[in-house]
């Protein structure tokens, strides 16, 4: 018989026994319901950048099991270092997916690994969600790709509006000579062009190019005129550059450098010394990231962990691409969790072959599909790096900070947002606030530790002249007159135009000096003309043009002109008509001579008529010879200036003709002037006939000598252009014109074309007329018939409509400053 307390000791060991076995099963029930999701990285360890993202994916998924401990998905990452080569990144990839069977890819870093690597995942149907920068990799034609960074085309706006903050309108692009730096260029140059700022060059390094190469790049942009310069470089090429730069004297006043973002964001990865010696006075331009609580325990956390697995080598800095691989890995996590089952399924494999390659036998997920649909469209309430938003597989842009680098470190003087644009002060929310002080940025500390900002270009260091050319042509030296010394060939321009170009240059804060070039415009139609000294313009014969060139569309093709400095517009010039109100003979214009002719033939035939049927019955048409000639004329004077009436007489046997003055008089006294007697009826009736006739011609050369004598003085020969075509009239123009090509357009015949030189030239052409070698117009632009008319004015006037020009303008080459 046992003793109790064996008993009770063999108890509590079945207790105990029963316990662990139960705690032991859970356990083993516990491991089987945990689902593992196998996720492949691939970084460049040998990086800088990816050793940073490699200690926030660490933390990642620590901060995703911890905080999702009740959840049965467990995510397994599998490293695998690309050592900064892209066979070692496709290897790597390969093996990811053939051998571990990964159902995402995080990584690689640089776009020209990740560009295969897109590939593969296209084909095995696995999210690649990778962090390079280039916009030659497309989330649209490569549906598995997730870009788990800031494409650098994203920041091309904001850089363009810096550039149009100071109104600089020639940039030089400086960029490295690769996948990573070519990307940006169309872009860049495409959002520079809308706000009319053109990239004046694009200067290519190589990442393997020596510093003698580097200064021979520099000494060529030196020698230019632009001075502003777009640097999108990797920071380890970029170092080398600037420390060029300073050497040969282009960090000095008058210099504008703007670094882009990748730049910006990585510069704690550039020694301090070259930021410190030759950085200075630099723009940059950096995703924001608000710097909140979570971010400053993160960091502190971060630092901690990398002093753990890389005790080695000194403390790098957390930069935003380490920020964005802890919310690209969370994102991944969440999404794994949200599709994710009992179990994941493994590759479908393919049909097993003979002499498979490795891609050959690559399966095809079948929870890829299902990642990157979850994927796509995500985004992290609260998210380290500010605002994680993926749209359509491509991270949401965020607002851009501007940066002044001043000593060692960076100094905020603005935010750029697509919304407002560039403002002073930001909101958490990402809402602009009212402009600092009316300003759109803050205080900037440029290039030579001025505080002016550049004006982006200057004079080459060569000494170049500005090349100037000038028409050189006969007559109108009031707008332009060019001499050419004897002895020396020196150039003087004076005139109008050249008076307003010297006026200009002596107006701008800086010395350009400046040299005349003439360009001969001869008197042949077949010879040069403005079209020509344009087109020398466009071939780089002349830096500028000056003189009276006309603003046109044609010309306007090949070269960038001013805005004009005359009025604009070209009209006609005709003759007027004579002034006869002071011509003595005017009293004899109302009528044609033919008519006064035929009218003093009446007279006299009247005359004649009345003194056959009164001279037998009637006394006073006797007498002499010479009296009866004598009383015919003088009864036609009579019937010419006096009307005639019929007053009642005490005798019977005749009737007085009075005549008394109808329509002239005096101080309104009318004038009694003679008293006639006829007898006979015949001669009455021809009388009464003549008489009517005779009012009738009086009443009309009465209202036609009235209506000359207060007509406006100055009546034009011509009243519009189109009466020139009807009438076959000759018309001039001013030789090396626009005109000719104007007026062939209007329908002129081209055979009735005069070419002219001289104000003088014009006066002589217009007063001989058409009929007589002349002209009947002279068509010109509004400034020539202005200084016409002030030097001809009682014998021209300008008529017909004006057809509008845009004025004389001065010409310079495309986009120059």
């Amino acid at each position: 018989m046992r003793s109790p307390k064996c008993y009770f000791l063999i108890l509590l060991i079945q207790s105990v026994s029963i316990i662990s076995f139960h705690h032991y099963m859970m356990a083993i029930r516990g491991e089987t319901s945990v689902v593992k999701v196998d996720v492949g990285i691939i970084l460049d360890l040998e990086t800088d950048v990816g050793k940073v993202m490699h200690i926030s994916i660490l933390l990642a998924l620590e901060d995703y099991h911890a905080n999702a401990s009740r959840s049965a998905i467990r995510i397994v990452p599998h490293l695998r270092d690309s050592k900064k080569d892209n066979v070692e990144a496709a290897s790597a990839a390969i093996y990811l997916l053939k051998d571990v069977q990964v159902q995402a890819i995080f990584g690689p870093q640089m776009s020209t690994q990740t560009d295969f690597v897109i590939d593969l995942g296209n084909r095995v149907k696995v999210p690649i969600i990778s962090p390079a920068t280039s916009p030659l990799l497309t989330v649209k034609e490569n549906p598995f790709f997730i870009r788990g960074a800031l494409p650098s085309s994203s920041q091309t706006k904001a850089i363009a509006a810096i550039v149009k903050n100071f109104d600089w309108k020639e940039v030089v692009v400086i960029y490295e000579d690769s996948p990573y730096g070519t990307g940006i260029l169309p872009h860049l140059t495409d959002a520079l062009l809308e706000i009319s700022t053109l990239v004046s060059y694009r200067s290519g390094i190589s990442p393997s190019a020596n510093d003698d190469q580097i200064h021979r790049e520099l000494y060529k942009l030196k020698t230019m005129q632009t001075r502003v310069f777009i640097v999108h470089l990797q920071p380890s090429l970029a170092s080398r550059l600037f420390l060029k730069a300073k050497e040969d004297g282009m960090m000095s006043d008058g210099y504008a450098w703007i670094i882009t973002d990748v730049l910006t964001s990585l510069l704690d990865s550039v020694d301090p010394s070259v930021i410190e010696s030759s950085m200075q006075g630099v723009l940059g331009i950096k995703p924001y990231v608000p710097r909140t609580n979570e971010l400053i325990n993160y960091t502190k956390r971060w630092r901690r962990r990398f002093r753990q697995v890389y005790p080695d080598m000194d403390i790098a800095e957390l930069n935003v691409f380490g920020l964005w691989a802890y919310d690209g890995i969370t994102a991944l996590a969440k999404a794994v969790e949200k599709v994710g089952g009992t179990a994941i399924p493994k590759f479908k494999n393919t049909e097993t072959r003979e002499n498979l390659t490795d891609l050959d036998a690559l399966g095809t997920s079948e929870l890829g599909s299902l990642l990157r649909h979850s994927m796509q469209n995500t985004a992290l309430k609260t998210a380290l790096s500010g605002e994680f938003r993926l749209i359509n597989g491509e991270l949401h842009p965020s607002p851009y900070q501007i940066v002044n680098i001043v000593g060692r470190g960076q100094r905020s003087v603005g935010f750029w947002t697509e919304k407002d644009g560039i403002s002073c002060k930001l909101k958490m929310n990402g809402k602009t606030e009212a402009k600092c002080n009316n300003k759109q940025l803050g205080d900037i500390f440029w290039a030579g530790e001025s505080t002016i900002p550049p004006k982006g270009w200057e004079i080459p260091t060569s000494g170049k002249k500005l090349r100037v050319g000038v028409p050189v042509k006969e007559g109108l030296e009031q707008f332009l007159k060019v001499e050419i010394d004897s002895k020396t060939q020196e150039v003087t321009a004076t005139g109008f135009c050249a008076d307003v170009f010297k006026e200009v240059i002596l107006s701008l804060p800086y010395a350009l000096p400046y040299e005349f070039i003439p360009f001969q415009i001869p008197d042949s139609p077949t010879s040069p003309d403005y079209d020509d000294l344009a087109y020398k313009l466009f071939s780089e014969k002349f830096d500028a043009i000056i003189g009276d060139v006309t603003i046109s569309a044609n010309r306007s093709k090949y070269v960038d002109f001013t805005l004009p400095f005359t009025e604009s517009g070209f009209s006609a010039v005709v003759p007027v008509k004579d002034d006869d109100r002071k011509n003595a003979w005017i009293f004899v214009k109302p009528l044609k001579s033919e008519l006064w002719i035929t009218i003093g033939a009446f007279f006299v035939f009247i005359g004649f008529v009345v003194w056959v049927l009164e001279h037998r019955v009637n006394k006073e048409f006797r007498g002499t010879k010479q009296e009866q000639v004598g009383m015919i004329f003088w009864f036609s004077f009579l019937t010419l200036v006096f009307a005639h009436s019929k007053p009642l007489t005490q005798s019977k046997s005749y009737t007085s003709f009075i005549y008394i003055l109808a329509s002239f008089s005096i101080n309104h006294v009318w004038l009694v002037v003679s008293e006639e007697r006829v007898t006979s009826n015949f001669t009455r009736f021809v009388l009464i006939v003549w008489v009517f006739v005779v009012l009738v011609l009086t009443s009309s050369y009465t209202a036609s000598l009235t209506s000359m004598l207060t007509a406006q003085k100055l009546q034009p020969t011509i009243t519009d252009l189109n009466d020139l075509i009807k009438h076959g009239e000759y018309v001039g123009y001013q030789k090396g014109s626009f005109v000719r090509g104007v007026l062939k357009r209007m329908k002129f015949d081209s055979t009735k074309f005069r070419s002219y030189s001289t104000l003088e030239e014009y006066n002589d052409a217009l007063s001989r007329g058409s009929k007589n070698g002349g002209v009947g117009a002279i068509v010109d632009e509004l400034p020539y018939l202005r200084l016409f008319l002030n030097k001809y004015c009682r014998k021209y006037i300008m008529v017909g409509p004006t057809y509008k020009t845009a004025g004389f303008g001065f010409a310079f080459p495309k986009g120059s400053p």
